[in-house]
């Protein structure tokens, strides 16, 4: 018996189901980041979200299981965006040397960060102490760039621009001064030059690396 034909795939207005379905998901990230990183995460309801983003209750929860996931969804774009960048920082510094290679990654790093300021308030400030299943996902990302800045100082070991020792507390201890700084330049009003946040990370991440 031969096979059944599949239906088409229905299309209504040029779209199909599943463009629909896309375009429902994005305008609840847009509203997400909008009500997350202006009112913040406590402020903002489930009813909230939808009816910002025009969609129904059961439509957010096609594609959320609560709030804390819509959450972590935001934090995952912007945390992939920086782990993109700061590998291209990495890229273009070649074979320069420590200074250089910090210089970029830094920069690249804050300015993807907190170049939207709801991107900054959401990832400094937002994400923190929500609930157990929202601080894991936070520290998992925590862990990988402990990492990287680990390798990072373990590559400055064999440029002999380092002595070698175990860098992960430094790395740990550099997350958290980023952490704190862009926070209070967050809640500050942006009012602090970037550049001279910049600078500073900048200082702090080249004497983790290189200091004895």
């Amino acid at each position: 018996m031969p096979p059944r034909e599949q239906p088409a795939t229905r299309v209504y207005g040029g779209r199909t189901a599943a463009d629909r379905r896309a375009e429902r998901r994005q305008r609840l990230l847009d509203a997400g980041l909008e009500l997350f990183g202006t009112e913040g995460y406590a402020a903002t309801s489930i009813e909230k979200l939808c009816a910002a983003a025009g969609v129904s209750t059961r439509n957010f929860y096609e594609e959320f299981s609560g709030r804390e996931a819509l959450l972590m969804a935001l934090h995952d774009d912007v945390i992939e965006r920086a782990v993109e960048a700061v590998g291209a920082a990495f890229t273009e510094a070649g074979e320069g040397g420590v200074p250089v290679r910090v210089n970029l990654a830094v920069r690249a790093y804050l300015t993807t960060t907190a170049a939207d300021p709801r991107w900054a308030r959401l990832s400094y400030v937002e994400i923190v102490g929500v609930s157990p299943a929202v601080e894991q996902h936070r520290l998992a990302w925590r862990e990988q760039w402990v990492e990287l800045l680990v390798a990072e100082a373990e590559g400055a070991v064999v440029r002999g621009e380092a002595a070698p020792r175990d860098f992960r507390l430094g790395a740990v201890a550099l997350i958290g001064a980023v952490n704190e700084l862009v926070y209070h330049w967050s809640r500050g009003g942006h009012r602090i030059p970037m550049d001279d946040v910049v600078a500073a990370v900048v200082r702090l991440a080249t004497a983790v690396i290189t200091a004895p």
